[in-house]
């Protein structure tokens, strides 16, 4: 059997370890704003989800915060033991549970609200506005292509 014709290519050019490294790049700045406020950066990906969609299945928070089921709820027992989200059962499918971010969640986002604005343009800066909307719409697709 003929072995295939491809080869892997280098680390500097592999797409995986490319995102990995612009992650780890994006979320740095992200974490060192966290630290004051004592939460990690799933935490803050759930309050922020939650701040801005709103009352949200678990479900729905798995899928817009990228967080596997069993890791969301650790974070959303975490969340709720420290006032941070309340918790409600839907009124229509007593199955389903919806959190709300309370007012102390929501009061993290408000104190970190200046800084993660000045963090998110300076990447905008640093790729300039056209490239970084270009890379968010990349990203994007590719999210839902692949």
């Amino acid at each position: 059997m003929a072995k295939p014709n491809y080869q892997l290519p280098s680390t500097n050019r592999s797409l995986p370890i490319a995102l990995m490294r612009s992650r780890e790049k994006v979320m740095a700045p992200i974490r060192e704003m966290l630290k004051a406020s004592g939460i990690t950066e799933q935490q803050w990906r759930v309050l922020r989800i939650l701040s801005e969609f709103g009352p949200q299945d678990l479900t729905e928070v798995a899928a817009k915060s990228s967080l596997l089921m069993p890791s969301l709820s650790r974070i959303i027992r975490k969340l709720g033991e420290d006032e941070l989200i309340t918790r409600a059962t839907d009124s229509e499918d007593r199955r389903r549970q919806t959190v709300v971010i309370a007012p102390a969640g929501q009061q993290i986002i408000d104190d970190n609200l200046a800084q993660a604005t000045r963090i998110a343009a300076e990447f905008q800066y640093r790729l300039g506005a056209d490239r970084f909307e270009l890379l968010l719409d990349l990203l994007a697709e590719l999210e839902h292509e692949v």
